[in-house]
């Protein structure tokens, strides 16, 4: 199955039987990212963390008593 990074726009071959390719062919939704652009924006994001000014989203904390 031949898919398309989407953000580096390079094609890749991946294995028929492969558990992503069946993701990738069951859902639509679902988009492929390669191993270099997820491991750069792993990286990023972890130097982010390390300088305290990245502030994820988070649910709030509700205290109810129900």
């Amino acid at each position: 199955m031949k898919v398309k990074c989407v953000i580096c726009d390079t094609i890749h071959d991946l294995d028929n039987n492969d558990p992503l390719a069946k993701k990738l062919r069951n859902r639509p939704i679902h988009t492929y990212m390669c191993s270099t652009c997820h491991d750069r924006i792993e990286r990023r994001t972890l130097d982010r963390w390390a300088t305290g000014n990245f502030r994820p989203y988070r649910d709030p904390i509700s205290d109810d008593d129900w």
